[in-house]
């Protein structure tokens, strides 16, 4: 799992360098390898819980102990987070290398990473949910085309100066939000106080609207669930059923 995410993050870079100049253009792509880091695991995460609980049975296990349901989710999307950080490290230290950090600049970064980290979780936590009765194949096909989605076509490993008027869509979309807020931190994208704090409530609210229509969700099943089993107990003990 290091090797895959780092390689996945890293991939791009390569081509980066191979076929573009300059040193802005690197660190673009830098940040590109750090937001798509934290997000392809986000993504991941949430909607492969579904597989994790029907091959693995890692979830029968933590129910039959006293684990609030958040606790569960935040343990599910937290530990590939984890893994993502030597990644994070590496990319970060190139950064800096270059001389584009300050300290002041590495905490809004590790911020806004965590938020998009957020985000991208609840997302795949609410897909899987929604989708909780479509085959393992579909939802791991799906969450590797997400993860291709939001990380490889919007402006996340590159500038979204270069759409030109159609920049306003690096906004809506989290991981392309958060990589120019990144670069608006470094100085690379000259984004004013009004747009920044934008930027920070439309990610902040996808994270709360992802977590309220998981959790609408999540307590309909619960009570299908408990009318299952209630109807199951009142069968007749005759029933061939």
């Amino acid at each position: 799992m290091l090797l895959l995410i780092a390689m996945i993050s890293a991939v791009p870079l390569f081509f980066m360098l191979i076929f573009s100049s300059g040193e802005n253009m690197m660190v673009h792509g830098l940040i590109g390898a750090m937001v798509s880091s934290v997000a392809f695991v986000g993504v991941m995460s949430g909607i492969q819980d579904i597989s994790w609980d029907r091959y693995v049975k890692i979830r029968e296990m933590i129910v039959a102990m006293p684990v609030h349901p958040a606790s569960y989710a935040l343990g599910i999307a937290v530990a590939p987070l984890l893994i993502s950080i030597p990644s994070l490290a590496l990319f970060g230290v190139i950064i800096a290398y270059l001389g584009f950090f300050s300290l002041g600049t590495l905490i809004w970064t590790i911020l806004t990473l965590i938020v998009v980290w957020a985000v991208m979780s609840t997302m795949g936590f609410m897909i899987s949910t929604y989708l909780f009765k479509s085959s393992v194949m579909v939802l791991n096909n799906l969450s590797n085309l997400l993860g291709i989605g939001f990380i490889f076509i919007p402006p996340v490993y590159y500038s979204e100066a270069q759409l030109g008027s159609l920049s306003w869509i690096s906004a809506i979309i989290p991981t392309s939000n958060a990589a120019g807020l990144v670069r608006s931190y470094m100085g690379l994208l000259s984004l004013p106080s009004e747009i920044i704090m934008i930027r920070w409530v439309v990610l902040t609210l996808m994270a709360a609207i992802f977590i309220v229509l998981t959790s609408i969700k999540a307590r309909a099943l619960a009570r299908l669930a408990e009318r299952d089993m209630e109807s199951w107990l009142f069968l007749p003990h005759n029933c061939p059923y």
